[in-house]
């Protein structure tokens, strides 16, 4: 499904709507291209957790974990990875072992070696035709595409989907 943001508090609210669906080890993939929200996102995400911690886009540092929440958060960006045996390096699987919640910007360069997750596409939307377009205008609308692979949300999927579709507007699917 796609969902229409207008605003950061529409991307706040979303943020939390997902927050109130999510278990310990559970992945999040974030895609979409650079300035399209996924940090953003991330950092509402974790306000809804509780995490108390200013939470960073940790492109240069590929990781940083957050454990004030309810749950822990591990934000990933793999924008730099450079060869896959780094996603090994990171310890991915571990830190979900662990029982946190992990946020992967990039996560969609590396296909579906990280399982079963929700998976959230930022994209902007150009207000005056309805385009799609790379803009970084952090006023502009977005849309984001909810779907889920694997079976870890297959329960939880079609209440957050329902969930999201009473407080957001939903776009022509296609």
């Amino acid at each position: 499904m796609k969902f229409s943001l207008r605003s950061l508090a529409d991307t706040q609210r979303f943020a939390e709507t997902i927050a109130g669906h999510v278990r310990p080890r559970d992945m999040i993939v974030l895609a979409g291209e650079m300035g399209a929200g996924k940090t953003t996102f991330t950092q509402f995400f974790g306000r809804a957790l509780g995490i108390t911690d200013l939470i960073t886009s940790p492109t240069f540092n590929l990781l940083h974990n957050y454990g004030s929440g309810r749950m822990a958060l591990h934000h990933a960006d793999l924008y730099r990875l450079e060869r896959t045996g780094e996603l090994e390096d990171l310890g991915l699987d571990e830190l979900q072992d662990g029982g946190g919640v992990i946020a992967v910007e990039w996560g969609d360069i590396v296909g579906d070696e990280l399982g079963d997750a929700l998976v959230l596409r930022f994209e902007h939307i150009d207000q005056a035709n309805g385009d799609m377009t790379d803009k970084t205008d952090q006023t502009q609308v977005r849309c984001v595409t909810v779907s889920s692979r694997g079976t870890q949300w297959e329960s939880r999927f079609r209440k957050l989907t329902e969930q999201l579709a009473s407080n957001f507007s939903v776009m022509a699917r296609g």
